[in-house]
């Protein structure tokens, strides 16, 4: 049977990527088989009249690697094709992609609906970077789509949600989430960055535009920053002219390179770190000094049905609570000896940290409070060790936590 009779499997569009698939797509003059790193700042026209018709927007051509770069520009053709966009692009880290999306939708005066449950460096921007400018932040609590209807006015311009969120594994009915912002003639973003395309493809469900943090899963070492968006091409292309090109949040060639050698293996690393994770949840959901467990694979995750509807898997991020608060967490942090305290999340190596102190010390005390963070929540990224030797080194440290 050929590949034009039936779908591809993800792993398999992962690995050939849409240039070798799709043979209309131009390829670079030298067919290898990896992406070149085209690490140049400059290019070369063919002629003067040949460069100011580029700059003139008559014909493409790369000018200046801060405008655009071969390896930049194919990282962004096959996030939007595992995404099932229309087009990319590609920035310096998350925040820079999730700051141009603002910037580009947003002008003084206006607002934006956001789910309440989010990264910290995302909250930070929304409530502390954009008053100044007079860009209202209304974070909410986005699985009450009733709030989320009544939040939006004549003067928003976006709904802005993240699901599963950081830290507490919260799910957000996209499709629903969607439908409001569409009734009101808004765009619905979504950052997709604990699933990644392989576990969730939010704009199949409605979403408009999708950004990562493809520093997480993406890049999947723990060695590079960026981030990235996919969406409608006229919308991406007015972010690059509008947005990128002059702020210049770039992602370098070699960054660039880094994540599409981790796209191939994105489908082997992602579904070892479901299997990892959902093995340790189900040792802490039976543990005498756990007092919660937030994982979308569990049975008593509050939204486990919505996430089998709209997610292929639940993937590697578990977040749990301590009977013992605080000072437990600490010292089960103090603890560990192959878990390595440290934030980020979607490496190979399994992370440990505690977002009230760390990832979300941007909330205050009743912001955390309001978006179900308590003191002594922890939160895991799983890893692709033996999960035999991740379950043995929780169960030691929580025992060394006194009750």
């Amino acid at each position: 049977m050929s590949k034009d009779e039936r779908a591809l499997g993800f792993a398999t569009i992962a690995i050939h990527g849409k240039r070798r698939l799709h043979k209309d797509e131009p390829g670079p003059p030298v067919r290898s088989v990896s992406v070149p790193i085209y690490q140049s700042s400059t290019f070369v026209f063919e002629s003067a009249e040949q460069g100011a018709r580029i700059f003139a927007g008559e014909e493409e051509g790369y000018v200046y690697t801060r405008i655009g770069n071969p390896t930049q520009e194919r990282l962004e053709i096959e996030m939007a094709f595992l995404e099932g966009a229309e087009a990319g692009l590609a920035f310096a880290s998350g925040m820079a992609a999730i700051s141009a999306i603002v910037f580009a939708l947003c002008r003084s005066g206006d607002n934006l609906v956001a789910s309440e449950t989010i990264y910290g460096g995302t909250h930070k921007l929304f409530r502390q970077t954009l008053s100044p400018l007079a860009i209202e932040a209304r974070e909410l609590d986005a699985t009450r789509l009733d709030c989320l209807e009544r939040a939006i006015d004549s003067r928003t311009r976006l709904v802005y949600i993240e699901t599963p969120a950081n830290p507490t594994l919260q799910i957000l009915d996209i499709e629903a989430c969607a439908g409001i912002a569409h009734r009101h003639g808004l765009p619905l973003v979504v950052d997709n960055t604990f699933l990644t395309p392989y576990l969730q493809n939010p704009i199949h469900l409605g979403a408009d535009v999708v950004v990562h943090s493809a520093t997480k899963y993406i890049g999947g070492h723990g060695d590079t920053v960026a981030g990235v968006l996919v969406g409608k091409k006229d919308f991406v292309g007015r972010v690059r002219a509008e947005i990128l090109r002059d702020l210049g949040g770039i992602v370098s060639p070699f960054n660039a390179w880094l994540l599409l050698r981790g796209l191939k293996t994105l489908p082997v690393r992602m579904a070892k770190h479901c299997e990892n994770a959902s093995e340790v949840a189900q040792f802490l959901a039976f543990h005498p000094k756990v007092s919660a467990v937030h994982y979308p694979g569990l049975r008593t995750h509050p939204q486990h049905e919505l996430g089998l509807r709209q997610q292929r898997g639940p993937g590697g991020m578990i977040a749990f609570e301590l009977a013992g608060g605080r000072e437990a967490g600490r010292v089960l942090m103090n603890s560990v000896e192959l878990w390595t305290l440290a934030v980020s999340l979607g490496d190979v190596d399994s992370l440990i940290e505690h977002p009230a102190t760390m990832t979300h010390s941007t909330y205050s005390e009743s912001e955390l409070a309001s978006a179900g963070i308590p003191p002594g929540m922890v939160r895991l990224s799983v890893g692709l060790e033996d999960v035999d030797d991740l379950v043995y080194d929780l169960k030691q440290a929580l025992g060394r936590i006194r009750t």
